[in-house]
């Protein structure tokens, strides 16, 4: 999926323009995904929730505060500039959502100590926090232009918050090592690998997503990739 791959095709949407028809005919399966969004949270919340009052372990309610980050801003965020429909966006992005809140916890079997797993998933939610801080209302489910954010931790890699995921992820496969899981996140964290470099097509149309990308060179990890 590099450069000589054809661009995603996008929906432009302006207020107040023939566009509009396109605003109304997304509500319903807009409201559908948040709908899908809020229940799958819900009932991953009342998992972990019910992990951590059995065994006292913080890691898993680590990560439903990163997920509930996503709720949040989901319910929140900015209308697009552009939005990519296309059927490639769509899997990944449903994907990369769908892993994390059907993980299952476990009460033994841990392959490192809670004080690690913890620690690590503390990071990586402060990382998802940083991100999706210096991202406020542009943040999205589908890739899409909902203006370009240059600040905060956008300065290091310009896709912070997937980083943060992939550490908080890592963590609880560390602390509830389930094949069930590491087959979800596994695969949730490859789409959302690739739903990264497909965004970034989306917003290359835009000349300051151009300049940007040109200044910050890493994508997810500082030196590496």
């Amino acid at each position: 999926m590099n450069g000589a791959a054809q661009a995603p095709v996008v929906v432009p949407l302006h207020a107040g323009t023939a566009a509009s028809p396109v605003r109304r005919s997304l509500d319903l399966p807009d409201l559908i995904a948040r709908a899908v969004i809020v229940t799958l949270f819900t009932m991953m919340t009342m998992r972990l929730g019910a992990n951590f009052l059995e065994t006292g372990r913080i890691t898993g309610l680590l990560l439903v505060a990163s997920e509930l980050l996503v709720v949040v801003l989901t319910v929140a965020r900015r209308r697009a500039r552009t939005l990519d429909r296309t059927v490639r966006a769509r899997l990944l992005t449903a994907m990369s959502m769908a892993g994390p809140p059907l993980v299952y916890p476990v009460v033994t079997g841990a392959l490192a100590p809670e004080t690690l797993t913890a620690g690590v998933s503390a990071v990586g939610l402060a990382i998802v926090i940083g991100g999706k801080v210096s991202l406020g209302r542009s943040f999205g489910l589908m890739p899409a232009n909902r203006g370009i954010v240059s600040a905060g931790l956008y300065r290091l890699v310009r896709h912070p918050i997937y980083l943060g995921y992939l550490i908080t992820h890592a963590a609880f496969l560390a602390a509830h090592p389930l094949p069930w899981n590491g087959a979800l996140l596994v695969l949730a964290d490859t789409a959302l690998v690739l739903r990264a470099i497909h965004e970034e097509r989306t917003l290359a149309a835009d000349p300051s997503y151009q300049a940007y990308a040109a200044r910050v060179r890493w994508r997810l990890v500082p030196g590496l990739y």
